[in-house]
């Protein structure tokens, strides 16, 4: 991410329309600011927040003016770096779009940051860190937690595309999340990286095709995205204990 870690904004009614690959968390200071974010609207006044969860489509704009705080989080490294342990609750926070209201202490801090001088490279460091952990237990109370990935949308496009070259974007897209968080969410719910999902999706499908149709075997791994039979036919083996043709047999058997 380039660009100031903290900065002050000011929003007119000139509609903004875009995503970027890192979190945000917009702080109301002055006026109202109008907000979509992933289909969800909202109205962000003072002592109020709104999360911007990675690569999410947003739209803001102020019909009278508005003025924010806006924090851009650097990413994966640096929440981990700066925030250790607390690292995970602040993930869970900017994985999840939608408005917070703010205590009277955490506006404070917001104003007190919105008033130093946040070219500082300290200041906006220690400012941020100090923003996301009084938001910790704030977020926990007020953001419900974040639903499954769409494995339903993921399977069918696999399914659909399992002949061409798959790649870990391609799911980003369609759980509107940057590559690291999905990989992050892949790994926290069924214990494997988005990679390793695609091969999985694959061969399943190949396993049925080999074990319900008489497509020759070179076909079938075409059809999955393999080039090579003898690499169709060893990602098999280590997926099923056995080759397609030994698949093929029992079922023939069966």
């Amino acid at each position: 991410m380039a660009g100031p870690i903290l900065s002050l904004r000011h929003y007119r009614d000139d509609l903004i329309a875009h995503s970027h690959e890192h979190p945000q968390l917009v702080f109301g200071l002055r006026g109202r600011l109008d907000f979509e974010v992933q289909g969800r609207g909202a109205r962000l006044d003072r002592q109020g927040l709104i999360v911007v969860p990675a690569s999410a489509h947003h739209t803001c704009g102020s019909d009278a003016g508005s003025d924010c705080l806006v924090l851009d989080v650097p990413g994966e490294h640096w929440l981990h770096e700066q925030l250790g342990a607390h690292a995970d609750a602040s993930r869970r926070l900017l994985d999840q779009a939608g408005a917070i209201g703010l205590d009277h202490r955490q506006q404070q801090l917001v104003d007190w940051l919105a008033a130093s001088p946040m070219d500082d490279p300290l200041i906006a460091r220690q400012g941020a860190v100090l923003l996301l952990a009084s938001l910790n237990s704030t977020a926990a109370a007020q953001v419900s937690p974040s639903p499954r990935l769409p494995y339903a949308a993921f399977d069918a496009h696999i399914e659909r595309h399992a002949a061409h070259p798959l790649q870990v974007a391609d799911l980003a897209r369609i759980a509107g999340l940057s590559a690291t968080r999905l990989h992050a969410r892949f790994s926290a719910e069924c214990g494997m990286t988005p990679m390793d999902y695609i091969r999985q999706r694959r061969l399943l499908k190949a396993r049925r095709l080999v074990e319900q149709t008489r497509l020759p075997m070179g076909e079938i791994a075409a059809q999955v995205g393999y080039g090579s039979q003898s690499a169709f036919s060893a990602a098999m083996l280590r997926a099923f204990g056995c080759s397609p043709l030994g698949l093929r047999r029992e079922s023939g058997d069966n």
